[in-house]
This record gives structure tokens, sequence and C-alpha cells, in this order.
């Protein structure tokens, strides 16, 4: 009976390995190559096993270098939400892991006053002892996976979309429940009430984090639909209006035709007639259709801000394989790559200042690139010249970051006289992984 016991001991142990690995991919996902799934998956469940005893140093520290080892090694991400991850898991595992182990030993001990090296105990009292530790584990698995059924929907929610001080945020409420499960472990003795609520309360603490962050992800989401509504009425707005200017462009150059027809050659009548058509036709706005709405806005608004600034633009983009792109992704993209370009061509003469954006679909990949042209003894900074390095020096970094997530590549370089910045998106694995979330 107890050799059967400890085998379901050893199936209840892994399992809940396998469901905690599971918790953790589902917050910042295993690596690509599948060939360390199984050695993650090992070292994940020798952690989630872990029981950590009062007083005991060791073993709380090396748990925390382990699980920092492991999610550095094991998962991808940015170093912050690997942060956050050790940050969030790290006290839970450790309470639920020390009230379980703590609860069944109290329980055991409450209804066998016995004493002494286990070993001498008779055997109705190691099965007794061992009923107790496998009913323990198995409460522990039930608990998670009812957190896993409660907080799957909310990891399923935190995206790349959130910016370096809303992670922080998240870390900061998160180190609470960190520093409250070390210290009461550690300093207080075994037999203090006290331990039990606030082991409790690290781990509603933790799962309230995970709520929050994907509380801010959902806002920042619904802040981005707002936004493009508000652009896609403005764009439309714009076309109506540009519309009747249109035809009162038309009636104006029906009356400037038959003007030119009664003048010489190369007279000041027919110039002014000239000029003053030039003038009204390049105040018309230039509507790009790329085959994604979104773009369209983003062109539109960037190719005017460039016309202000005397800056030649030109757009040559094909960008109806662009549809899995999220349009958070689509702004960062294009918005800081334009923004960028022109900035750097205000600095030049007129006669100097060109932007050419390109985009389109090549085998399976989609390829996007935007040049403007540049002095060749111009300095060109890692991440901005301007004096305020940290509001404006990270435009090619958030482009990198967004790139990312899709598994593409950003390349920003001079080349000659110009700068270049080239994006690379695989389009098939791309829509893929997004039929997938």
């Amino acid at each position: 009976m107890i050799k059967a016991l400890d085998l379901i001991t050893l199936l209840l142990g892994w399992s809940y390995g396998f469901l905690f690995l599971l918790t953790l991919h589902s917050f910042i996902p295993l690596r690509r190559n599948r060939l360390l799934w199984i050695p993650a998956y090992v070292i994940c469940s020798f952690f989630a096993n872990m029981v950590i005893y009062s007083n005991d140093l060791p073993n709380l520290l090396g748990a925390l270098l382990l699980l920092a080892a492991y999610i550095l090694l094991f998962h991808s991400g940015r170093w912050i939400e690997k942060l956050t991850a050790v940050l969030v898991f790290y006290p839970v595992v450790v309470a639920v892991n020390y009230l379980m182990q703590d609860m069944g030993s109290r329980l055991f001990f409450a209804c066998n006053h016995v004493s002494g090296n286990p070993s001498q105990w008779p055997p109705g009292l190691l099965l007794i002892s061992t009923a107790i530790h496998t009913f323990s584990l198995l409460v522990r698995l039930l608990f998670w996976l009812g957190a896993w059924a409660l907080l799957r929907k909310y990891l399923g929610r935190i995206t790349s979309d959130l910016t370096l001080r809303m992670w922080l945020i998240v870390d900061v409420l998160t180190l609470a429940s960190i520093v409250a499960i070390f210290t009461i472990i550690y300093f207080l003795p075994e037999e203090a009430a006290v331990v039990y609520p606030i082991c409790a309360a690290s781990i509603v603490s933790s799962f309230g984090c995970i709520y929050l962050a994907a509380y801010i992800c959902s806002s920042v989401q619904t802040a981005c639909h707002a936004q493009e509504l508000e652009q896609k009425q403005a764009y439309f707005q714009d076309k109506l209006r540009d519309e009747k200017r249109i035809r009162s462009i038309y009636h104006d150059m029906k009356n400037h035709l038959l003007v030119l027809q009664t003048q010489q050659a190369n007279s000041e009548v027919l110039n002014e007639s000239a000029r003053s058509l030039q003038e009204q036709i390049e105040t018309y706005e230039t509507y790009y259709h790329t085959g994604n709405d979104y773009l369209d806005m983003i062109l539109r608004d960037k190719s005017r801000l460039a016309r202000e600034k005397q800056i030649d633009f030109h757009a040559a983009v094909s960008f109806s394989e662009g549809a899995f792109l999220k349009p958070l992704d689509i702004s960062t993209i294009f918005g800081n790559a334009l923004d960028n370009a022109v900035e750097a061509s205000e600095k030049l003469p007129e006669s100097m200042r060109l932007i050419t954006v390109k985009a389109a679909a090549v085998h399976d990949m989609l390829v996007i690139a935007v040049e403007n042209n540049r002095r060749l003894d111009e300095f060109t900074p890692q991440k901005t010249s301007k004096k305020d390095s940290f509001l404006h020096g990270f435009g090619i970094s958030n482009i990198q970051k967004a790139v990312e997530k899709y598994g593409g590549e950003c390349i920003a370089r001079p080349k000659e006289e110009k700068f270049i910045v080239k994006i690379i998106l695989p389009i098939a694995e791309s829509e893929s992984a997004c039929a997938v979330g």
C-alpha cells in the first residue's frame, strides 16, 4: 500500500511540475528550440516541488536563484518580463509548498502523538504519514488547477505592449510579496500562527499583480483602438473636405484653361495662371492605398507633415500581406521610422530633403524600408542627438521590440548618403502565431 501511495506521490509531483510549466509558458513562452523543452520540464518540476522549511536560508536563496536561472535560459522575452515572472511565481510556489507541507505535518502529529525517527515507527503510522503527504500533494495540485483556470484568461491578455515603466509598477507591487514570504519563513519560528495568513496574502498579492498587468494591457489596447477610431474619423472627414476642394479646383481649372487658350506663350497672365493651378493642386492631399486602412492614415499624416517641412515624400507600399500586424505595432514601426526620417531631413538643405518608404511581400517575407538623405560627415548617434534622450531616444529600440514579437529583424544603418531602416517580417509564421494566440 505504501509503495502504491509513493507511486501516486511521484505522479502528482510530475503532474504539478507540468502544470506549473504550462502556467509559466502562458506568461512568458518557452524558447522555440523544442530540444530544450525536456530539460526545461525537469528543472521546472524540481523547482516546483522544492519544500522550504523555516529558517532555511540556503534553500530560500537557492530556490530564488534556480528559478531566475531557469527562466533566463529556457524562456524567451525581455529581461523585465522575466524579472516579473520570478517576482510573481517565486513567492507563490514557496508559500503553497510551505503551507501544504506544514499543514500535513501538523495534521499528522495532531492525530498521532509520536516522536522519534520515522524509520522506527510502526507500519501503520508510516502508512498514515504517507497517505497524509499524498493527500497534501493532491490538494496542492488541485489548488494550481484552480489557479490556472482562474488566471488563464488574464495570462492570455498580457502582451508585449506594456512599457518598461508599466512593468516596473507591477514589479514594485510584487516585490512586497517576495519580501514578505522571504522574511516570514526565514525569521519567524515554525509554531507562529502569523505565517499562514502572510503566506495566503503573498499568494493573493502575486496573483493580483497578474490581474493588474492584464488590466493595464487591456487599457493600452483599448486606448489604441480609440485612437484608431479617432484617426479614421479624421481621415474620412478630411476626405470629404478634399472632395469639395477638388470640385472647386475642377471649376477653376476650366476657367484657367479658357484663359490659357487666349494668351500668347510666356505671357505674364499665362505664368500667373500656371502658378495658381500648381498651388491649388499641391494643396490636394495625397491618399495612399496600401491595402491596410490604418497604414493609409499613418502615411497620410506623415506625408502632410513632410510637405509642411518642405521634404519630398515618396511611398510605394503594398501592405495587403501585413494584416497579421496589430495597429499598435504598425504605428510603432512606421510612425517611429518616419518621425526619425523627418527629424533628420529637417537638418538638411531643402534640395537634399527626401524620404522614401517601400514595403512589399517577397516570397514569405514582408520587407519594409524607410530611407532618408543625410550628410556624409554627419555623426550618427546610437540613440538620439536630442538633449532629452530619455523621451526621444527609443525610436529604433521600440521598432525592434515590435518586430521581435513577430520573429522579425530590424536593421538601421547609414549607407553612403542615406540612412536606411530595413525591417523583415516572416508572414506565414506571424500569421500562424496570431491564429494560435
